[in-house]
């Protein structure tokens, strides 16, 4: 089943919508379907701009899957990233002008990846995100530490990483994770004004200046497979277990739906599950 459909917004902007309820969660099927979206697209040489977005309630690009994680760290990717890791190095080089329009929960994974797009807007009011790994005994592998240590510094990101925690929109903009926080009712209007302002300018000069900012920017293809490595690892640290143990109790106590919408406030708890 497709998790994503394409749209022509204009001749040169496209509108890629997630849409996997009821979380939006992440899994090999949903990395597969989206590495051959933006291989087609970085194809048509009329695409300029491409905007990314959801159409799940309260969620935009979620947190892996857990029972995904195997497959997902399984997957081959066309040279020696895996498909997992290579996803993000080919949102970011892609030869358009990535957009996330990012209403609800932006976290793990999901978190990741939307680190990569050129430019996120964040709606106010709807727009979370968190980096939830270390509260289950794990450790980003998509990418995520090495771009937001590059957007938020070095202890800004520490802070996010180590503590789980979930960050608005504007907290998010304060600290650089995202672009500008948008207030919700205007978020499209100025997502689609932007998208069409690129558009409208040769594409040439947009690959060229998206190439130069590239190159000062981007994660070394070794940094990215190094923490793939960690992640790989940290799946069989001894936590590992006890804590999905404890996540387990935690949902038969207060439900999947909560947990997902409160995923950063849960966190502290699951070490107190007995």
């Amino acid at each position: 089943m497709k998790q994503f459909t394409v749209d022509d917004q204009t001749s040169k902007v496209r509108r890629v919508t997630f849409a996997s309820p009821p979380f939006n969660l992440i899994g090999a099927d949903t990395v597969a379907e989206l590495l051959d979206i933006v291989d087609r697209l970085s194809g048509e040489e009329q695409v300029s701009v491409v905007i990314f977005d959801s159409a799940t309630p309260g969620y935009f690009f979620n947190h892996v899957d857990s029972d995904q994680i195997p497959a997902i760290a399984d997957m081959a990717g066309s040279g020696p990233l895996p498909g997992f890791v290579e996803l993000g190095m080919r949102l970011a080089a892609a030869p358009f002008v990535s957009i996330a329009s990012i209403r609800g929960r932006t976290r793990g994974g999901g978190a990741e990846y939307t680190a990569a797009f050129d430019l996120r807007y964040a709606s106010r009011e709807q727009a979370i995100f968190c980096q939830p790994e270390v509260g289950f005994g794990l450790v980003p592998g998509a990418g995520g530490t090495e771009r937001l240590t590059h957007l938020l510094g070095r202890d800004r990101a520490l802070e996010v990483l180590l503590t789980g925690q979930d960050y608005d929109a504007d907290r998010a903009a304060q600290y650089g994770w995202v672009t500008r926080a948008i207030p919700d009712a205007e978020l499209d209007d100025f997502v689609n004004a932007v998208a069409r302002r690129i558009a409208s300018f040769d594409k040439q000069a947009i690959t060229a200046v998206k190439t130069q900012v590239n190159r000062s920017t981007l994660p070394p293809e070794e940094n990215l497979l190094a923490s793939f490595v960690e992640s790989a690892r940290a799946t069989t640290g001894p936590g590992v277990e006890a804590r999905r143990r404890a996540v387990g109790k935690l949902i038969a106590q207060i439900g999947m739906d909560d947990l997902e919408r409160n995923l950063g406030h849960h966190l502290e708890s699951l070490a107190e599950q007995p």
